[in-house]
């Protein structure tokens, strides 16, 4: 029961973020968690150490290490000035940041794509004269919409790929979610303009091109995401090929990230920037979580309220909206081995990718890029969206996707 209480305490903390005048990080607030299960015995420190997933650990490493190499080296925002400069209005502009970094983020990340995307788009708006929370809220969903159609797309889909014993996850998170995914990157555009129709006003605008900040390290980066690329490719090809061959998501991260491992004797600040932070909280989550999914007392709760957590309707409303307080990867960290254990069919499994990952376009806390991104906008130009302006757009939209996605999953069962 003590696991419990911990658990609503972290998730209480999260929604608040402040205890007096004291501004607490999501990262802090998991970690305390951890800790305070593992000094109450509700877990062992063996246990402890067994729950941490190391795959998902060394991928998301392998991920911020190149995503890092990107940004530092100037490489990421030439390929933004390459896709964002053929934008005339904000039309363009808001399709192309919608369905650019919607795309990208399926590659290298939500989280990622949050960390580096908010930079990006206030310069874009200060280039283009431009409303900046337009451009902040399409990034925002943007992310959340696009990383919904790949299993590293973000860190829960990381999970359900990793964990749901999904034989080819690249493909059949494409055959289930691409084209929904696509239909609702869409929807938002059509929400934006619906909501900021008076910005929509067809002006014209000119784009200038950022320098290369270093050189070799842009070449390096950019070998990174080809090799990031052709490994994805390749772990697609094994599989329809049917070899047996273990070629796990995790190798693909670290072989890719190769060329910046070389490179760090020369700069080895790039490992000190990457964000360690979320590390600390992933590792931090599935301590906690295992301590909780020990304790049994969600598994005989669900089960003596006879409620079918398999059942595509169910995983949907609970993983949208549970997310708002357990935030999607902890509900997945806990809803994921319930399903698996119930034998829940790939579809199912799909359900939960898209359910859990939309739910971060319902409130600013549906998702850890909303808040990377909105704090990052706050910090560096002093830009701050309220939770109100988000839901207005967010809450329709949200309802919007979550038909997109489960009338699109029933048409091909």
């Amino acid at each position: 029961m003590l696991s419990i209480i911990i658990l609503l305490i972290v998730f209480l903390l999260i929604a608040v973020r402040q205890v007096g005048n004291i501004r607490l990080q999501i990262w802090q607030i998991m970690l305390g968690g951890a800790i305070a299960v593992l000094l109450s015995f509700q877990i062992s420190p063996l246990d402890a150490l067994k729950s941490i997933n190391i795959d998902v650990m060394l991928f998301l490493f392998g991920v911020f290490i190149i995503g890092q190499a990107m940004e530092e080296s100037g490489y990421l925002s030439s390929l933004s000035f390459k896709l964002f400069n053929r934008a005339k209005n904000l039309d363009n502009l808001v399709l192309l940041i919608l369905f650019g970094t919607g795309i990208l983020s399926a590659i290298l990340m939500n989280d990622t794509l949050a960390i580096i995307g908010t930079g990006i788009v206030l310069s874009l708006a200060k280039t283009s004269n431009t409303k900046p929370k337009i451009l902040l809220l399409a990034l925002a969903f943007a992310v959340t919409i696009g990383s919904v159609m790949s299993p590293i797309g973000n860190p829960q889909n990381l999970l359900i790929a990793l964990n749901g014993d999904i034989t080819n996850p690249f493909v059949t998170f494409l055959k289930y979610l691409a084209v929904p995914t696509l239909i609702n990157l869409f929807m938002a555009y059509l929400m934006l303009k619906l909501f900021y129709s008076k910005h929509f006003d067809g002006s014209s605008f000119t784009h200038t091109p950022e320098p290369v900040k270093d050189h070799r390290l842009f070449n390096i980066a950019r070998i990174s995401l080809i090799l990031l690329v052709l490994l994805i490719l390749a772990k697609i090809v094994i599989v329809l090929a049917g070899w047996d061959v273990d070629f796990k998501l995790t190798y693909i991260a670290l072989i890719a990230a190769l060329p910046v491992f070389c490179y760090l004797p020369k700069k080895p600040g790039i490992i000190k920037r990457i964000d360690w932070t979320t590390l600390v909280f992933f590792a931090s989550m599935f301590v906690l979580m295992q301590s909780v999914w020990n304790s049994e007392i969600i598994q005989s709760a669900i089960e003596d309220a006879h409620i079918d957590i398999a059942s595509t309707g169910v995983i949907f409303a609970g993983s949208v909206l549970s997310s708002q307080i357990l935030s999607n990867v902890p509900l997945v960290a806990l809803y994921l081995p319930m399903l698996t254990h119930l034998g829940v069919t790939t579809h199912g499994l799909m359900a939960l990718a898209a359910g859990s990952t939309i739910a971060g376009n319902l409130t600013i806390l549906g998702a850890a890029s909303n808040v990377i991104i909105i704090q990052n906008a706050e910090k560096k130009d002093n830009i701050s969206i309220t939770f109100w302006e988000f839901i207005k757009i967010g809450i329709p939209l949200t309802i919007l996707n979550v038909l997109v996605y489960w009338i699109y999953l029933e048409l091909i069962m």
